[in-house]
């Protein structure tokens, strides 16, 4: 099963998903895009799309600061291990894992997109694990 965010009504211990913010940009191009990856990856697009219905979206123009966004760098902790990550979140046709570039599509893209650096979000992997990362850092990145 491809990873989803977990909502308190899925696992009793979950947290409430935190907020998440958009620029109208981002927003449309991946509406776009779950909906074009429905047919070949649902679950990935499913859960991208329920991402979507809970942003807040900037109006046009506006930028936000410290909120991952298409094409930003992101610093982030698993909360079990400790582990800290850098990656630049990206669209499917830029991925490059060996450059730390993850598509949104993947159950970590997904669950980092719209977080503002020191969120935390609950996730569940493609194996079905629980998983917990805080967002640590934000840089602007190349979209």
């Amino acid at each position: 099963m491809i990873a989803h965010h977990v909502r308190n009504e899925d696992h009793s211990a979950a947290e409430a998903m935190p907020a998440i913010t958009m620029t109208a940009e981002d927003h449309a191009r991946l509406s776009t895009l779950a909906h074009a990856a429905a047919d070949r990856m649902p679950e990935a697009a499913s859960a991208l799309d329920d991402e979507l219905d809970r942003a807040v979206i900037l109006a046009p123009g506006r930028t936000p600061e410290s909120i991952v966004r298409m094409g930003s760098e992101v610093e982030f902790r698993d909360d079990v291990s400790g582990k800290t990550q850098v990656l630049t979140l990206v669209y499917p046709e830029d991925a490059d894992i060996a450059k730390g570039r993850i598509s949104v599509l993947t159950p970590v893209g997904t669950a980092l997109i719209g977080l503002r650096a020191g969120a935390s979000i609950t996730w569940r992997t493609r194996g079905g694990a629980l998983r917990r990362l805080t967002v640590i850092q934000v840089r602007e990145g190349v979209a």
